[in-house]
Protein backbone atom coordinates (compact mmCIF):
# COMPACT_ATOMS: atom_id res chain seq x y z
CA UNK A 1 0.00 0.00 0.00
CA UNK A 2 2.82 2.31 0.94
CA UNK A 3 4.67 1.41 -2.26
CA UNK A 4 1.63 2.35 -4.32
CA UNK A 5 1.41 5.76 -2.65
CA UNK A 6 5.09 6.42 -3.32
CA UNK A 7 4.77 5.59 -7.01
CA UNK A 8 1.56 7.57 -7.57
CA UNK A 9 3.23 11.00 -8.03
CA UNK A 10 5.70 9.68 -10.61
CA UNK A 11 2.90 7.96 -12.50
CA UNK A 12 0.83 11.13 -12.54
CA UNK A 13 3.81 13.19 -13.72
CA UNK A 14 4.46 10.75 -16.59
CA UNK A 15 0.79 10.85 -17.49
CA UNK A 16 0.81 14.65 -17.51
CA UNK A 17 3.91 14.73 -19.72
CA UNK A 18 2.25 12.40 -22.22
CA UNK A 19 -0.80 14.64 -22.37
CA UNK A 20 1.29 17.82 -22.71
CA UNK A 21 0.62 19.36 -26.12
CA UNK A 22 4.28 20.13 -26.80
CA UNK A 23 3.64 20.80 -30.49
CA UNK A 24 1.75 23.95 -29.51
CA UNK A 25 4.91 25.30 -27.89
CA UNK A 26 7.50 24.21 -30.42
CA UNK A 27 8.49 27.78 -31.32
CA UNK A 28 9.26 28.56 -27.67
CA UNK A 29 11.20 25.31 -27.25
CA UNK A 30 13.12 25.92 -30.47
CA UNK A 31 13.87 29.53 -29.52
CA UNK A 32 15.24 28.50 -26.12
CA UNK A 33 17.37 25.78 -27.74
CA UNK A 34 18.77 28.18 -30.37
CA UNK A 35 19.45 30.86 -27.78
CA UNK A 36 21.25 28.44 -25.45
CA UNK A 37 23.35 27.05 -28.31
CA UNK A 38 24.52 30.49 -29.46
CA UNK A 39 25.01 31.65 -25.86
CA UNK A 40 27.42 28.79 -25.21
CA UNK A 41 29.20 28.58 -28.56
CA UNK A 42 29.52 32.36 -29.04
CA UNK A 43 29.99 33.42 -25.43
CA UNK A 44 33.54 34.65 -26.08
CA UNK A 45 32.37 36.45 -29.24
CA UNK A 46 30.04 38.75 -27.31
CA UNK A 47 26.70 37.18 -28.24
CA UNK A 48 25.29 37.75 -24.75
CA UNK A 49 26.38 41.37 -24.47
CA UNK A 50 23.58 43.86 -23.90
CA UNK A 51 24.48 45.74 -27.05
CA UNK A 52 24.24 42.62 -29.24
CA UNK A 53 20.93 41.50 -27.73
CA UNK A 54 19.46 44.97 -28.27
CA UNK A 55 20.74 44.86 -31.85
CA UNK A 56 18.72 41.69 -32.40
CA UNK A 57 15.61 43.55 -31.24
CA UNK A 58 16.40 46.49 -33.51
CA UNK A 59 17.01 44.26 -36.52
CA UNK A 60 13.81 42.28 -36.06
CA UNK A 61 11.45 45.15 -35.16
CA UNK A 62 10.14 45.67 -38.69
CA UNK A 63 9.66 41.92 -39.25
CA UNK A 64 7.87 41.66 -35.89
CA UNK A 65 5.49 44.54 -36.65
CA UNK A 66 4.59 43.28 -40.11
CA UNK A 67 4.25 39.78 -38.68
CA UNK A 68 1.69 40.96 -36.14
CA UNK A 69 -0.54 42.24 -38.94
CA UNK A 70 0.20 39.25 -41.18
CA UNK A 71 -1.11 36.99 -38.39
CA UNK A 72 -4.59 38.36 -39.03
CA UNK A 73 -4.38 37.89 -42.82
CA UNK A 74 -3.10 34.33 -42.59
CA UNK A 75 -5.64 33.54 -39.86
CA UNK A 76 -8.38 34.37 -42.39
CA UNK A 77 -6.87 31.84 -44.79
CA UNK A 78 -5.22 34.42 -47.06
CA UNK A 79 -1.65 35.67 -47.59
CA UNK A 80 0.02 39.01 -48.42
CA UNK A 81 3.25 38.99 -50.43
CA UNK A 82 3.37 42.76 -50.93
CA UNK A 83 4.46 43.87 -47.44
CA UNK A 84 8.18 43.96 -48.25
CA UNK A 85 7.67 46.15 -51.31
CA UNK A 86 5.30 48.46 -49.42
CA UNK A 87 7.96 49.21 -46.80
CA UNK A 88 10.26 50.60 -49.50
CA UNK A 89 7.59 52.81 -51.07
CA UNK A 90 6.44 54.03 -47.65
CA UNK A 91 10.00 54.90 -46.62
CA UNK A 92 10.34 56.98 -49.77
CA UNK A 93 6.95 58.62 -49.23
CA UNK A 94 7.91 59.60 -45.69
CA UNK A 95 11.33 60.90 -46.75
CA UNK A 96 9.87 62.93 -49.62
CA UNK A 97 7.20 64.37 -47.30
CA UNK A 98 9.92 65.55 -44.91
CA UNK A 99 11.87 67.10 -47.79
CA UNK A 100 8.71 68.92 -48.88
CA UNK A 101 8.34 70.48 -45.45
CA UNK A 102 5.32 68.46 -44.31
CA UNK A 103 6.90 67.72 -40.96
CA UNK A 104 6.87 64.53 -38.92
CA UNK A 105 3.07 64.20 -38.87
CA UNK A 106 2.95 64.67 -42.62
CA UNK A 107 5.62 62.01 -43.09
CA UNK A 108 3.68 59.62 -40.84
CA UNK A 109 0.47 60.21 -42.79
CA UNK A 110 2.27 59.81 -46.12
CA UNK A 111 4.10 56.61 -45.17
CA UNK A 112 1.22 54.85 -43.46
CA UNK A 113 -1.23 56.25 -46.01
CA UNK A 114 0.67 54.63 -48.88
CA UNK A 115 0.54 51.34 -47.03
CA UNK A 116 -3.18 51.66 -46.40
CA UNK A 117 -3.86 52.38 -50.07
CA UNK A 118 -1.95 49.29 -51.22
CA UNK A 119 -3.57 47.16 -48.49
CA UNK A 120 -7.03 48.41 -49.44
CA UNK A 121 -6.42 47.63 -53.11
CA UNK A 122 -5.20 44.14 -52.19
CA UNK A 123 -8.31 43.62 -50.10
CA UNK A 124 -10.59 44.69 -52.94
CA UNK A 125 -8.81 42.43 -55.43
CA UNK A 126 -9.27 39.45 -53.12
CA UNK A 127 -12.78 40.10 -51.81
CA UNK A 128 -14.50 41.87 -54.70
CA UNK A 129 -12.66 40.73 -57.83
CA UNK A 130 -12.13 37.25 -56.35
CA UNK A 131 -8.46 37.00 -57.31
CA UNK A 132 -6.57 34.50 -55.11
CA UNK A 133 -4.58 36.45 -52.54
CA UNK A 134 -1.30 34.84 -53.60
CA UNK A 135 -1.67 36.13 -57.16
CA UNK A 136 -3.22 39.49 -56.22
CA UNK A 137 -0.48 40.41 -53.76
CA UNK A 138 2.27 39.00 -55.99
CA UNK A 139 1.10 41.38 -58.71
CA UNK A 140 0.85 44.34 -56.35
CA UNK A 141 4.31 43.51 -54.96
CA UNK A 142 5.84 43.80 -58.43
CA UNK A 143 3.90 46.97 -59.23
CA UNK A 144 4.91 48.64 -55.97
CA UNK A 145 8.56 47.62 -56.44
CA UNK A 146 8.55 49.19 -59.88
CA UNK A 147 6.91 52.35 -58.57
CA UNK A 148 9.51 52.66 -55.79
CA UNK A 149 12.33 52.44 -58.33
CA UNK A 150 10.64 54.90 -60.70
CA UNK A 151 9.74 57.60 -58.15
CA UNK A 152 13.36 58.52 -57.34
CA UNK A 153 15.17 56.77 -60.20
CA UNK A 154 16.52 54.28 -57.58
CA UNK A 155 18.29 57.13 -55.74
CA UNK A 156 18.04 57.21 -51.91
CA UNK A 157 16.24 60.12 -50.26
CA UNK A 158 18.23 61.30 -47.22
CA UNK A 159 16.47 62.33 -44.01
CA UNK A 160 18.14 65.10 -42.01
CA UNK A 161 15.33 65.56 -39.49
CA UNK A 162 16.98 64.09 -36.38
CA UNK A 163 13.75 64.16 -34.38
CA UNK A 164 12.11 61.91 -36.97
CA UNK A 165 15.12 59.60 -36.98
CA UNK A 166 15.04 59.39 -33.19
CA UNK A 167 11.31 58.61 -32.99
CA UNK A 168 11.23 56.18 -35.90
CA UNK A 169 14.26 54.04 -35.40
CA UNK A 170 17.62 55.27 -34.23
CA UNK A 171 16.65 56.64 -30.82
CA UNK A 172 17.04 55.16 -27.35
CA UNK A 173 15.12 56.15 -24.23
CA UNK A 174 17.67 55.36 -21.60
CA UNK A 175 18.87 51.82 -22.40
CA UNK A 176 15.64 50.95 -24.22
CA UNK A 177 15.60 51.24 -28.04
CA UNK A 178 12.64 53.12 -29.48
CA UNK A 179 12.10 50.20 -31.85
CA UNK A 180 11.48 47.91 -28.87
CA UNK A 181 8.80 50.28 -27.59
CA UNK A 182 7.08 50.31 -30.99
CA UNK A 183 7.17 46.50 -31.05
CA UNK A 184 5.79 46.03 -27.52
CA UNK A 185 2.99 48.58 -27.98
CA UNK A 186 1.68 47.00 -31.17
CA UNK A 187 2.11 43.48 -29.82
CA UNK A 188 -0.23 44.36 -26.94
CA UNK A 189 -2.71 45.97 -29.34
CA UNK A 190 -2.65 43.05 -31.78
CA UNK A 191 -2.97 40.44 -29.02
CA UNK A 192 -5.96 42.30 -27.58
CA UNK A 193 -7.63 42.59 -30.98
CA UNK A 194 -7.19 38.91 -31.79
CA UNK A 195 -8.12 37.47 -28.39
CA UNK A 196 -10.48 39.96 -26.76
CA UNK A 197 -12.58 41.52 -29.51
CA UNK A 198 -15.41 40.46 -31.78
CA UNK A 199 -13.24 41.28 -34.77
CA UNK A 200 -10.56 38.83 -33.63
CA UNK A 201 -13.10 36.06 -33.14
CA UNK A 202 -14.53 36.74 -36.58
CA UNK A 203 -11.05 36.62 -38.12
CA UNK A 204 -10.50 33.14 -36.70
CA UNK A 205 -14.02 32.04 -37.63
CA UNK A 206 -13.51 33.24 -41.22
CA UNK A 207 -10.29 31.29 -41.56
CA UNK A 208 -11.63 28.21 -39.78
CA UNK A 209 -14.71 27.79 -41.97
CA UNK A 210 -15.64 30.72 -44.17
CA UNK A 211 -19.00 29.32 -45.27
CA UNK A 212 -20.09 28.59 -41.70
CA UNK A 213 -18.93 32.04 -40.59
CA UNK A 214 -20.88 33.69 -43.40
CA UNK A 215 -24.03 31.72 -42.56
CA UNK A 216 -23.71 32.77 -38.92
CA UNK A 217 -23.80 36.42 -39.92
CA UNK A 218 -20.09 37.29 -40.26
CA UNK A 219 -19.29 39.64 -43.11
CA UNK A 220 -16.25 37.64 -44.22
CA UNK A 221 -15.39 39.98 -47.09
CA UNK A 222 -15.24 42.93 -44.70
CA UNK A 223 -13.11 40.94 -42.25
CA UNK A 224 -10.59 40.07 -44.95
CA UNK A 225 -10.57 43.62 -46.32
CA UNK A 226 -9.74 44.99 -42.86
CA UNK A 227 -7.00 42.39 -42.44
CA UNK A 228 -5.32 43.45 -45.69
CA UNK A 229 -5.76 47.09 -44.72
CA UNK A 230 -3.96 46.25 -41.47
CA UNK A 231 -0.97 44.63 -43.16
CA UNK A 232 -0.68 47.59 -45.51
CA UNK A 233 -0.75 50.08 -42.64
CA UNK A 234 1.80 48.11 -40.62
CA UNK A 235 4.08 47.72 -43.63
CA UNK A 236 3.82 51.48 -44.08
CA UNK A 237 4.88 52.02 -40.47
CA UNK A 238 7.72 49.50 -40.94
CA UNK A 239 8.91 51.56 -43.91
CA UNK A 240 9.11 54.65 -41.71
CA UNK A 241 11.04 52.67 -39.09
CA UNK A 242 13.46 51.56 -41.79
CA UNK A 243 13.85 55.18 -42.89
CA UNK A 244 14.34 56.43 -39.33
CA UNK A 245 16.92 53.81 -38.53
CA UNK A 246 18.88 54.23 -41.77
CA UNK A 247 18.32 58.03 -42.01
CA UNK A 248 17.00 57.71 -45.55
CA UNK A 249 14.28 56.29 -47.75
CA UNK A 250 15.40 53.62 -50.23
CA UNK A 251 13.72 51.54 -52.92
CA UNK A 252 15.55 48.43 -51.65
CA UNK A 253 14.19 48.48 -48.09
CA UNK A 254 12.14 45.41 -47.23
CA UNK A 255 13.46 43.34 -50.11
CA UNK A 256 12.69 39.71 -49.23
CA UNK A 257 11.04 40.68 -45.94
CA UNK A 258 7.73 39.13 -46.99
CA UNK A 259 9.30 35.67 -46.72
CA UNK A 260 10.74 36.35 -43.26
CA UNK A 261 7.40 37.77 -42.11
CA UNK A 262 5.42 34.76 -43.31
CA UNK A 263 8.03 32.40 -41.82
CA UNK A 264 7.77 34.17 -38.44
CA UNK A 265 3.97 33.88 -38.46
CA UNK A 266 3.88 30.19 -39.41
CA UNK A 267 6.81 29.36 -37.16
CA UNK A 268 4.97 31.03 -34.30
CA UNK A 269 2.02 28.65 -34.58
CA UNK A 270 -0.47 30.38 -36.89
CA UNK A 271 -1.99 27.91 -39.32
CA UNK A 272 -1.28 28.58 -42.98
CA UNK A 273 -4.79 27.20 -43.66
CA UNK A 274 -6.45 29.79 -41.42
CA UNK A 275 -8.54 29.52 -38.28
CA UNK A 276 -5.64 29.43 -35.81
CA UNK A 277 -3.56 32.49 -34.93
CA UNK A 278 -1.19 33.59 -32.19
CA UNK A 279 0.30 37.06 -31.90
CA UNK A 280 2.77 36.17 -29.13
CA UNK A 281 3.97 33.18 -31.15
CA UNK A 282 4.57 35.45 -34.15
CA UNK A 283 6.68 37.80 -32.04
CA UNK A 284 8.77 34.89 -30.72
CA UNK A 285 9.10 33.51 -34.25
CA UNK A 286 10.39 36.85 -35.53
CA UNK A 287 12.90 37.19 -32.70
CA UNK A 288 14.03 33.60 -33.26
CA UNK A 289 14.73 34.30 -36.94
CA UNK A 290 16.63 37.43 -35.94
CA UNK A 291 18.61 35.51 -33.32
CA UNK A 292 19.60 32.85 -35.86
CA UNK A 293 20.71 35.52 -38.35
CA UNK A 294 22.71 37.34 -35.70
CA UNK A 295 24.38 34.18 -34.43
CA UNK A 296 25.33 32.99 -37.91
CA UNK A 297 26.84 36.39 -38.76
CA UNK A 298 28.96 36.34 -35.60
CA UNK A 299 30.09 32.82 -36.51
CA UNK A 300 31.43 34.25 -39.77
CA UNK A 301 29.24 32.32 -42.18
CA UNK A 302 28.66 33.85 -45.60
CA UNK A 303 25.20 34.76 -46.87
CA UNK A 304 24.65 31.52 -48.80
CA UNK A 305 25.48 29.39 -45.75
CA UNK A 306 23.25 31.55 -43.55
CA UNK A 307 20.32 31.07 -45.94
CA UNK A 308 20.79 27.30 -46.01
CA UNK A 309 20.95 26.92 -42.23
CA UNK A 310 18.07 29.31 -41.52
CA UNK A 311 15.92 27.51 -44.05
CA UNK A 312 16.64 24.10 -42.54
CA UNK A 313 15.95 25.31 -38.99
CA UNK A 314 12.63 26.85 -40.02
CA UNK A 315 11.58 23.70 -41.91
CA UNK A 316 12.41 21.50 -38.92
CA UNK A 317 10.64 23.76 -36.44
CA UNK A 318 7.47 23.92 -38.54
CA UNK A 319 7.59 20.18 -39.33
CA UNK A 320 7.66 19.29 -35.64
CA UNK A 321 5.21 22.04 -34.73
CA UNK A 322 1.47 22.16 -34.53
CA UNK A 323 -0.31 20.82 -37.57
CA UNK A 324 -3.71 22.27 -38.27
CA UNK A 325 -5.65 21.04 -41.28
CA UNK A 326 -8.47 23.07 -42.67
CA UNK A 327 -11.73 21.18 -42.66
Amino acid sequence: MQSKDINTPSVSILSALKKFAWRNYIVYIAFIAVFIYFSISLFDEGFLTTNNLLNIIRQTATISLMGLAMTFVISTGEIDLSVGAVTALSSLAGALALQSGWGIIGALVAGVGVGCIVGFINGLLVTRVAIPSFLATLGSMMAVQGLSMWVTKTAPVPIVNQTFNFIFGSGDIGPVPVLLIWTLVFTVIAHFLLRKTTYGRQVLATGGNENAARLSGVNTKRIKLLAFLGTGAMAGLAGLLYAGRMNAGRFSFGEGDELSVIAAVILGGTSLFGGVGTVIGTLVGAIMIGTISNGLIIMGLDVSQQMMIKGLIIILAVAFGKKTIKK
